[in-house]
C-alpha cells in the first residue's frame, strides 16, 4: 500500500492522544484493513479531499446519507436559511410537522412519526415501544444485523463487532453480548437467529411465540456488506408476527429512501400481499447528512409513547430545526420523477463493471445492488447469511481496498460494509472506478 498521507498520519497520532483509538466511530480507524485512516478536509459532489489534498471518488457517502452527493445547492440553501433562524429551540417547530407529514405520506401504513437524533436512538426506542405496546419481553434479531449500539441489540451485530462469537446451527443462540460492558442479563431476552433461516424463525415462535414482543430485521443487511432478506423469509416474519401478536420492526436506517422512495418495504410489498412493518426505523437519508432519525408506526402503536402513553422517550435536540431543513430539502430532491431509475442504473453500471473486471482477472467475485446501495464479495456466490459472509478472504479484500484507495477510490474500509452511489456520481466516475479496480486485480 502507498501510505503517502503525512498530514493524515500526523492527525491520527494527535487524535490517539485525546480520542480512544483516534476515532469517534470504530470502523474509521482502518483496523480491519490496516494503514492510516484518511482525515477528510472537504467534499463536493461525488468527491472527498483529505488533509493532504488527495481526491477520492466517494462510495461511503457518510455511510449512506449523502444520496445527492456532497454540497447539493438546494440542501445547502435550506440549511443556511434554517441556521440563520436558530440552531436549536428545544420547542416544537412547523418544520418538524412538515417532515413528519412527508414521511407519513411516503411510508404506507405509517401514521405517526417520532423524530430523534440517530439510528441507535430510533432502534432503541422502537424496541422499548414494542415491549410497552405488547407487554412482552423477548426480541428476535438476526446474526450480522446491526441496529445501533443499544445494549439489548449488541448481540452478534455484524459490522465492527465481527470479533464477537458466531452462532452456528439451527434455532436461537444463547444470548451473549458482543460488547464488553453489557451484562448478560441485559440481553437475556434477545433471541438471535441466522439471517434468512425460515426454519429457525418458525422454531423460535413455536417455543416463545406468546412472549415475543417484536421481530427486528433489516430488509437488506448492510453491516455484513449487502445481504438481501429472501421473499420467503420476509413473508414468514410478517405472517408469524401477526399470528402470534408480535410486532414486526423493519430497520430501514440504511435502506430507507436509499433503495427506493418507499424504502425496501415497498419492494417486498410488490410480491407479498399486505406486507408492511408495524414499526419502521429510519435514519441517514432522511437527515441528508445531519443528525436525524425517526421511528414510524400506526397511531394505535404510537399512542403508547410519552406524553400520551407510558413508554418514555425524550431528546433535547430531537426535531432540530437545521436537521429537519436538511432532511426536507433532501426528500424534495429525491422525490423527483425518474430519480431512482437513474440512480439504480448508475449503481448497476458500477456493479456490472466490477463483476466484469473480476471475471477477467479470474478473481472470485459476486455483487448485488438496489437503488443507490451496493455490495461486493470476493466469493463465488452471493452469501445469504453472516456465516457465509465471514468466509471472505480478508487479506485479498484488504489488498483491493488499499489498491483502490491509492488510485483515488474510497470504498468502505472493511469487507462487511455496504457501499453507496449518489446522484452526483457520473458515468465517468464509475468507469474510472472500474478501471482502478481492474488495475488492482490485474496486478
Amino acid at each position: 500500500m502507498n501510505d503517502s498521507s503525512p498530514r493524515s498520519r500526523a492527525l491520527f497520532e494527535r487524535a490517539q492522544a485525546v480520542i480512544p483509538g483516534g476515532v469517534n466511530s470504530p470502523v474509521r480507524a482502518f483496523r480491519a484493513v490496516g494503514g492510516t485512516p484518511r482525515f477528510m478536509a472537504r467534499a463536493q459532489g461525488a468527491y472527498l479531499w483529505d488533509a493532504d489534498g488527495q481526491c477520492y471518488i466517494d462510495y461511503i457517502g457518510s455511510w449512506g446519507p449523502m444520496i445527492l452527493g456532497h454540497g447539493h445547492p438546494a440542501v445547502l440553501a435550506a440549511v443556511e436559511s434554517a441556521a440563520r433562524e436558530a440552531l436549536s429551540f428545544g420547542a416544537p417547530t412547523e418544520r418538524e410537522v412538515e417532515l413528519a407529514e412527508a414521511l407519513v405520506a411516503l411510508l404506507p401504513g405509517m401514521e405517526q412519526v417520532r423524530l430523534v437524533n440517530s439510528g441507535t436512538e430510533a432502534a432503541m426506542t422502537a424496541i422499548r415501544l414494542a415491549r410497552g405496546a405488547t407487554g412482552r419481553s423477548y426480541i428476535v434479531k438476526f446474526e450480522g444485523c446491526y441496529h445501533g449500539h443499544a445494549d439489548a441489540l449488541l448481540v452478534k451485530a455484524g459490522s465492527g463487532l465481527v470479533a464477537g462469537a458466531l452462532a452456528s446451527g439451527q434455532g436461537a443462540s444463547a444470548p451473549a453480548p458482543t460488547s464488553a460492558g453489557v451484562p448478560p442479563e441485559v440481553v437475556q431476552h434477545t433471541l438471535v437467529l441466522p439471517y434468512n433461516d425460515c426454519q429457525a424463525l418458525a422454531d423460535v415462535f413455536a417455543r416463545h411465540g406468546d412472549a415475543i414482543a417484536a421481530v427486528m430485521m433489516e430488509p437488506i443487511a448492510g453491516n455484513m456488506n449487502f445481504v438481501r432478506a429472501s421473499r420467503e423469509f420476509m413473508a414468514q416474519a410478517r405472517a408469524l408476527s401477526t399470528q402470534h401478536g408480535a410486532l414486526l420492526v423493519i430497520d430501514e436506517v440504511m435502506t430507507g429512501f436509499r433503495v427506493a422512495l418507499g424504502g425496501a418495504q415497498s419492494l417486498y410489498a410488490r410480491d407479498i400481499p399486505g406486507f408492511a412493518a408495524d414499526i419502521t426505523v429510519l435514519g441517514k437519508v432522511i437527515g441528508g447528512g445531519m443528525p436525524l432519525a425517526a421511528l414510524a408506526a400506526p397511531r394505535e402503536i404510537m399512542r403508547h409513547l410519552a406524553p400520551l402513553g407510558p413508554v418514555y422517550q425524550a431528546g433535547t435536540l430531537s426535531g432540530n430545526p437545521v436537521a429537519t431543513a436538511c432532511g426536507l430539502a433532501t426528500l424534495a430532491q429525491i422525490s423527483a420523477p425518474g430519480f431512482y431509475e437513474a440512480l439504480s442504473a448508475r449503481t448497476q453500471r458500477l456493479v456490472d463493471g466490477l463483476r466484469g473486471v473480476a471475471q477477467a482477472a479470474g478473481v472470485p467475485f459476486s455483487a448485488d445492488s438496489e437503488g443507490g446501495m451496493f455490495g461486493f464479495f470476493l466469493l463465488d456466490q452471493l452469501p445469504q447469511d453472516y456465516a457465509s459472509v465471514m468466509r471472505t478472504d480478508t487479506q485479498a479484500f484488504n489488498r483491493l481496498f488499499h489498491g483502490a484507495l491509492d488510485r483515488g477510490v474510497y470504498f468502505a474500509p472493511a469487507f462487511y460494509e455496504a457501499g453507496f452511489v449518489s446522484a452526483a456520481h457520473s458515468d465517468a466516475d464509475i468507469d474510472a472506478t472500474v478501471a482502478a479496480v481492474a488495475e488492482v486485480l490485474g496486478g
